[in-house]
């Protein structure tokens, strides 16, 4: 478990003698060195196997060189020494990369298809032990109930078709995968957050998606009733589950949630629900009042004040916690 430690602060209150703190120093400067690194390369990484994919000539060819590339990864991994490890996880992540968007283009992004790339990236995940495939692996499920995004000239735009589905299913997987982390060795522990922090993120978009929208429950009543045209409807035909239900429960879990992260000193919790919360907060807000000059001051006194409810319940809680 990573925590966030003020090592000035806490060395003026003398709760850190100054050696101590040089000391912690010294063992964050190689986390922090890593993840720039990591940062880069995954970047790299995702460049290298997008371009690869769209310049083959076909999707058969994607996949074939992604499993070589995936093969060489191993090999590398298992024979060689240790200097050549981050060439091994290199070339795992981009073949799994490539097998995926391979088999996507191959199936014109089916259920099956996806399906294949979800259970494909979450094993190579936990071969490659790469977070970054298992963000993959999440996210291709969240496909599979047709979550997508798109981007047009200075203009971004994310769908969730199914926001009870996506609340139910992504949050059971976030409480299993973070139950996990608990048992798991650190390597795997890392990827298990991963699964459980992209996850979160999910529940936060279908909740956001059906604060607006609602849900007509388009997939459980085409299986309900054996009809596929139910899928076709419209998003704003016959609503099942009403706007003001999701706006009502995620505000309600959004504070449960952010409290837990306090208690439990889960600083991306926390500042996942802050954010949310806002988002959340403004949404209802202008979708109900409109963008004008006194809606826009009223939300920002609004935003301050909650801010500084916010501030004092830190500082009582850190004051109890201190004596």
């Amino acid at each position: 478990m990573k925590i966030t430690l003020d090592l000035s602060k806490l060395v003026e209150e003398g709760k850190l003698t100054g050696a101590e703190a040089e000391r912690l120093k010294g063992l964050a400067a190689p986390g922090t060195s890593a993840l720039g690194i990591s940062i880069l390369i995954g970047f790299g990484v995702i460049s290298i196997a997008a371009s690869a994919v769209a310049l083959v000539p076909v999707p058969a060819t994607a996949i074939a060189i992604g499993i070589a590339v995936f093969a060489a990864g191993l090999a590398i991994a298992f024979m060689a020494a240790a200097q050549w490890h981050l060439l091994a996880q290199i070339c795992l992540v981009i073949g799994a990369l490539m097998f995926a968007g391979g088999v996507i283009a191959f199936g014109e992004g089916s259920l099956a298809s996806l399906l294949i790339v979800t259970a494909a990236l979450a094993a190579g995940s936990l071969v490659a032990r790469s977070s970054l495939l298992m963000v993959g692996a999440v996210l291709a499920l969240a496909a599979c109930l047709g979550a997508r995004t798109g981007y047009m000239h200075a203009s971004y735009s994310l769908a969730i078709y199914e926001p009870t589905v996506t609340i139910v299913l992504f949050g059971a997987l976030a409480l299993a995968a973070y139950h996990a982390s608990k048992r798991l060795t650190a390597d795997y522990e890392s990827i298990a957050i991963a699964a459980a922090r992209t996850a979160v993120l999910l529940v936060n978009f279908g909740f956001w998606i059906g604060s607006l929208w609602g849900d007509p429950l388009r997939l459980l009543r085409s299986m309900a009733s054996g009809d596929p045209a139910v899928l076709n409807e419209s998003l704003t035909r016959g609503a099942v589950v009403p706007a003001y239900v999701f706006s009502i429960l995620w505000a309600v879990a959004l504070l449960i949630v952010g409290v837990w992260g306090a208690k439990a000193n889960r600083r991306w919790v926390v500042n996942v629900a802050a954010v949310f919360g806002a988002i959340h907060f403004y949404t209802q807000w202008f979708e109900r009042l409109g963008a004008n000059a006194l809606s826009v001051l009223l939300g920002g006194l609004l935003m301050l004040c909650f801010g500084l409810a916010l501030w004092t319940f830190n500082r009582r809680a850190e004051t109890k916690k201190a004596s």
